[in-house]
């Protein structure tokens, strides 16, 4: 199953970004380049640190020259992972191109890779829930409100990738069909944002 596969390398991803714990760390990415694994990897990779800058950037003695670095990372993560993502649809776009829908086939809410997103935000998820549940230096209502709320997250992966391996089996079907919607971001491009235009005159 996809989400099984998928479960496996967001784990590994996010445990080999916590042995160094630093957002500008290079990722090395263990998977042959231009495979779905390698795209998979990536991108937790990409999730993990940026899940860690939102955390610096909240921190409430930050400076203010502190938060505009933060903010302009992650602005360029957010470009990475939306990239990502594309990559990733378009992996499964020429996977099922040759499948032809049937009459009555429908298109799903969202496309496979922005499903596998979620999948990889809901792995960083129970991986700092679970950290917390087991933390010595909490009381005891913090650590059973966390193991609660853990248990839901894991039951939630479970009906996340359930429903991810059907969406894929549907489209092998025929009974829905995807697209591929390429980003329309305006804010990062010199010819939308008015911000950015207007100050090159």
């Amino acid at each position: 199953m996809i989400s099984e596969h998928c479960n496996q390398i967001f784990e590994q991803a996010i445990s080999d970004y916590h042995r160094f714990n630093e957002v500008e760390k290079q990722c090395k990415n263990p998977f042959v380049p231009v495979t779905l694994d390698n795209l998979l990897y990536a991108k937790c990779w990409i999730d993990t640190a940026q899940w860690h800058m939102e955390d610096e950037i909240r921190n409430p003695s930050i400076q203010p020259l502190e938060v505009v670095k933060w903010k302009r990372s992650i602005d360029a993560s957010n470009q990475d992972r939306t990239d990502m993502v594309e990559y990733i649809d378009s992996y499964f776009h020429e996977k099922y191109k040759d499948i032809q829908p049937l009459a009555s086939a429908r298109i799903n809410t969202e496309s496979p890779a922005w499903a596998i997103d979620r999948l990889s935000i809901l792995a960083l998820k129970i991986y700092h829930m679970r950290e917390e549940s087991l933390r010595t230096d909490a009381d005891k209502a913090h650590i059973t409100e966390c193991k609660n709320k853990l248990a839901i997250l894991l039951q939630q992966r479970i009906d996340l990738s359930t429903a991810i391996d059907e969406l894929l089996e549907d489209i092998e079907k025929g009974e829905k069909y995807m697209k591929v919607y390429r980003q329309m971001k305006m804010y990062n491009d010199p010819e939308l944002n008015p911000v950015l235009y207007n100050n090159k005159k």
